[in-house]
Formats: structure tokens, sequence, C-alpha cells
């Protein structure tokens, strides 16, 4: 193996996940690629499988570094891009999520960020976060999870309520 240095970065997309490795002068010394599914449970609604977005990551670093003749030890820095709105929020203690992940293209918030603008909460909205309300940005995404995770499926990791979770600090958002 070569005792170059290198950079990482991934970029995990709304349609795939991507890893590339670049030398010290910004050439591409390696690129792969792997597709993720697109869940669409009801009209307007885009989900996608955390655990699939995770394995899939792990195989293109895998792939781009074998690509590359290189190992992980060989690389400086990792950068990383995303979806940026799509929402999750995970067990902090197990790393299991909770529900799927949000894709920043779901609009099944718009009826809450509508009644927050009838209520006149647009310009307290703004004023706190810098943003026009709009079901494209992660709040009120996370609030549908904090009110709709199916409980069922979150015995299997503690029965608590999901709030009360996120109050206490064992739930994580991002």
């Amino acid at each position: 193996m070569s005792e170059e240095r290198y950079i990482g970065a991934i970029d995990q997309g709304t349609t795939g996940t991507r890893f590339m490795v670049f030398d010290h002068d910004g050439q591409v010394v390696a690129n792969a690629y792997q597709k993720h599914e697109q869940v669409y449970p009801e009209p307007g609604w885009v989900e996608h499988k955390p655990q699939e977005i995770w394995e899939n990551t792990k195989e293109v670093i895998d792939a781009a570094l074998a690509e590359a003749g290189i190992g992980s030890d060989q690389l400086d820095a990792i950068g990383i891009t995303n979806q940026r709105e799509t929402t999750l929020i995970w067990d902090r203690e197990s790393g299991k999520p909770i529900h799927n992940a949000i894709v920043w293209q779901d609009r099944r918030t718009t009826d809450r960020v509508e009644k927050l603008q009838e209520e006149g909460k647009e310009g307290w909205i703004r004023e706190k976060t810098g943003l026009e309300p709009d079901a494209y940005f992660s709040a009120t995404k996370a609030e549908w999870l904090l009110d709709n995770t199916d409980q069922i499926k979150l015995q299997r990791m503690r029965p608590d309520d999901v709030r009360e979770r996120a109050e206490q600090g064992e739930l994580m958002f991002g």
C-alpha cells in the first residue's frame, strides 16, 4: 500500500450514497456509488430506511478505498454532505432509529405548518429560526415523529413515551 495521504468525501444524497477519495491536489483517485430505496407510505410522504443508508455508506467507503488501493488510516479527513432537511430520530444508547427518516421532499406536515401560520406564529418562527414556516424544514417533521412513532415498535427498545424520552436526552435528532 502507498503511504500517500488522501481526503475522503461522503455524499449522502436523496437517491444514493457516494464516497470519493481525493489526493491533496484535489484529483479524484476513486469513486463508489450505491442507490437506496425511496419509500412512499402515503401520497406526499417520502421516507428512507436509515439502516439501508448506513449499510450503503459503509459499502461505498470500503469499495472506494479498495479501488484506490489504500487503507482508511491514509485518510487525513472525511467531509460529509447530506440531505439537509431529511429528519431522523434515534435511540441515544442503542443507535437504533425510532422510525424511517422523513425526507426533505415529504409534505406530511403541511397542515401543521398552515395551523401555525393561522395561529400567527409566522413571525415568531422567523425570529427564532431565520426561516419561513414550511413543511420542507425539520422542526415539524421532528414533531410529527415524536407524536406519531409506532409505540409497538418502540417497545422492543423501551416502552416509555417518545416525547418524555426525548426530553430526558435519550433520543437524538438529526
